[in-house]
């Protein structure tokens, strides 16, 4: 598989090596949200139990998560509340995405577990990847390559600035 050299991702990588010889990273999500760097990290808004982030390898432009603050990997262990407002920091990232980037549809969903894809698989979150027609190209066939058209620090200003003016619940 090629690579794209993409040096921005560097720091975002030294932030979470562990030490020693077998190596665990700190919960990528619990740093962010320990962290008062929301730029940095990518952080879009911040709710009473859950925030929504910047996915740092995004599938499409927009790519956002909503995660609890409560560090879980089980699903049923959520409080009615902390459901709640995951949800609707879901209807949120949604609307947001319709307004500020007109998709035309939605992938919105969750991986549980490393056999059902997670990625992070010790804190549960949503994925919410806005779709466009005709928005798959040859590179990831011919190249294994995902090419991604809006860059990073432009949408989290765009995000950051559209959350901040939705009524919610401050942590």
């Amino acid at each position: 598989m090629d690579r794209l050299f993409s040096p921005w991702r560097s720091k975002y990588i030294e932030t979470f090596k562990g030490s020693g010889d077998k190596e665990k990273s700190e919960c990528v999500f619990c740093s962010a949200m320990k962290a008062n760097e929301d730029k940095d990290r990518l952080v879009i808004y911040r709710g009473k139990l859950a925030f929504v982030i910047m996915n740092l390898y995004p599938y499409n432009s927009g790519h956002m998560m909503v995660v609890p603050k409560r560090h879980t990997a089980e699903f049923a262990s959520l409080t009615p509340e902390e459901l709640a407002e995951c949800m609707k920091l879901l209807q949120d990232a949604q609307i947001a995405l319709e307004e500020l980037s007109h998709p035309h549809g939605f992938n919105i969903g969750m991986n549980l577990g490393k056999a059902g894809g997670a990625g992070i698989d010790d804190h549960l979150h949503w994925h919410i990847v806005p779709r466009w027609n005709g928005d798959t190209n040859f590179m990831p066939v011919l190249a294994d390559i995902k090419m991604v058209s809006e860059d990073m620090e432009r949408q989290w200003e765009t995000l950051h600035t559209f959350f901040s003016k939705i009524p919610q619940p401050k942590a």
